[in-house]
């Protein structure tokens, strides 16, 4: 997504020099969120964009990895030799994390690619025991498209609750019921000691069966590959882009799941891997390429953050950046098929999780956008719209 906006972007802002958009699948660009769901299930062969990239005069080099950045030469190393460049925009995303010991033994998947995806696919379709290690997003997401498709299901999860490391224990551990109604059964403070084929191995002794594991426990940026490059990289392994999604080498800039950015909305670095921040980063980052060569104002990216999840027959939403928050307002009850939460900051609405309330979601990003202040009585009413909350 952040590759093939960002080639879009550019010839959108009218950039009319050459583009040339690397990857290293053999695929034609695609979507990922699908993956977890029409993809995975069979409903769709693939999620390839609808773009002529032809017709935008935009070159496609795939299957082409990038080994290194050579930024005195204005050069990229590839496997087929050197490829310069003028504007370098890098958007290699992010790489799942591996379970530790789990290289080479047999059943064990990732999902991040469409091959991950097509591998996945007969696993469901011959319906195995599924033993899904980590109960975030993407593992509630799998879970789900298993269960659909007749799969019994098993989700290991070392914290106390799903989502541990994403949303708070009171609005996180009513999720946990989720899971059971969809049938699958939900382990947490369940630490995994080791796979073998046809099983995992639990800390305390016990063996669930598995005839496919996946492994759903986080991503970190792809950016290995720019050791020795001059790129400066934050602690996270993010490439530390500022406000216009430049980096620390001239002519180089990042975006989406590989970069992070200053924030000035929430007084921090924001790392987010959704796929929102991947459509909004190349626009700022083609204006940025734009304005350096015509000497104009450089832009700034600091949106909302966004991103919504399918799971266990839910959508949810959520909208900012929830951690310097000091006051947490429920809208509905977590037991309500559909409910919202909202966060504030000296009053002010920072982040806003939506639970079949699409409305709170589009609403909320408006305000927060806004830095609208909310009367904190009208906010917690559900019946209110929560627009008509603001002060």
């Amino acid at each position: 997504m952040a590759g093939v906006q960002s080639a879009v972007a550019l010839r959108e802002a009218g950039f009319t020099g050459p583009v040339t958009l690397i990857g290293s699948e053999p695929h034609q660009p695609y979507d990922r969120p699908p993956l977890s769901k029409a993809v995975l299930l069979g409903k769709a062969e693939d999620s390839a964009f609808d773009v002529d990239f032809e017709a935008l005069d935009i070159t496609l080099r795939l299957g082409l990895d990038v080994t290194a950045l050579r930024a005195a030469a204005h050069v990229l190393d590839t496997a087929e030799g050197p490829v310069p460049y003028d504007s370098l925009v890098l958007a290699t995303g992010a790489e799942p994390l591996a379970l530790p010991g789990t290289e080479g033994v047999p059943g064990v998947h990732l999902l991040r690619t469409l091959d991950d995806a097509a591998r996945l696919r007969p696993v469901l379709e011959r319906q195995h025991d599924v033993v899904v290690v980590g109960a975030g997003w993407i593992g509630a997401e799998f879970a789900t498209a298993a269960r659909a498709a007749g799969c019994a299901v098993t989700v290991v999860e070392a914290a106390a609750r799903p989502l541990a490391g994403t949303l708070p224990a009171e609005v996180a551990a009513p999720m946990a019921a989720w899971y059971a109604e969809s049938g699958a059964e939900l382990l947490t403070g369940a630490r995994v000691e080791r796979v073998e084929e046809g099983a995992v191995i639990l800390a305390d002794g016990r063996a669930l069966p598995a005839g496919a594991v996946v492994v759903g426990i986080g991503a970190r940026p792809a950016t290995g590959w720019l050791a020795g490059s001059g790129i400066a990289l934050g602690q996270d392994g993010s490439v530390t882009a500022d406000s216009a999604l430049r980096t620390s080498l001239p002519d180089v800039y990042a975006v989406g799941d590989c970069a992070s950015f200053p924030s000035a909305r929430y007084g921090r670095r924001l790392l987010v891997h959704h796929w929102d921040n991947a459509l909004q980063g190349p626009r700022t980052a083609a204006a940025a390429i734009m304005a350096a060569e015509s000497g104009g104002p450089l832009p700034v990216h600091d949106p909302v953050p966004y991103f919504w999840s399918e799971q266990f027959g839910r959508f949810v939403q959520y909208a900012g950046h929830h951690a310097d928050a000091d006051t947490l307002l429920w809208r509905g009850a977590a037991a309500d098929a559909a409910w919202s939460v909202c966060w504030l900051s000296e009053g002010a609405l920072v982040a806003v999780l939506a639970v079949g309330r699409p409305r709170d979601l589009a609403q909320g990003r408006r305000l927060i956008e806004s830095g609208a202040v909310l009367d904190p009585e009208k906010a917690a009413d559900p019946a209110v719209p929560l627009k008509s909350a603001a002060l």
